[in-house]
């Protein structure tokens, strides 16, 4: 490992750990259900400060880590309905296409298995529904 990834990682650690004490210092009451409701999209320019820019400057823009993580939360499957909907409005968000979410979705088939891909479109597809309806 280089010095230079090794402090990358070491950010990435103290950043994460800094935003999850913010959220819930003791994280022990955080329930998931409803979570995707009280946290709502943040603007584009946060996801890009956040997720593109504070972890990684020269790698990966916010809509890239965000498909990314629609693609994991697809084959963790139903377990993860709340922060698949919350990821897609801030993929969404940050400048992905219905078109590019289900195709990840789809991808994720070959490793979560057809009812983990089929919830994940089912999630996501509400959310479309959601955000045309102009739903919060």
């Amino acid at each position: 490992m280089t010095e230079a990834y090794a402090k990358m990682i070491q950010q990435m650690m103290e950043s994460g750990q800094e935003m999850m004490r913010a959220f819930n210092p003791a994280l022990e009451n955080l329930q998931v259900g409803g979570f995707d409701k009280i946290f709502p999209t943040m603007p584009a320019n946060m996801m890009e400060m956040w997720f593109g820019k504070t972890f990684n400057r020269e790698g990966l823009d916010s809509k890239t880590r965000l498909l990314v993580t629609i693609a994991a939360l697809t084959v963790l499957g139903a377990q993860a309905e709340p922060q698949l909907k919350l990821t897609v409005r801030h993929a969404l968000e940050a400048g992905a296409t219905e078109r590019e979410i289900a195709e990840v979705i789809w991808q994720m088939s070959m490793f979560g298995g057809l009812p983990a891909m089929q919830k994940a479109l089912e999630a996501a597809q509400a959310v479309f529904a959601e955000k045309k309806d102009g739903t919060p």
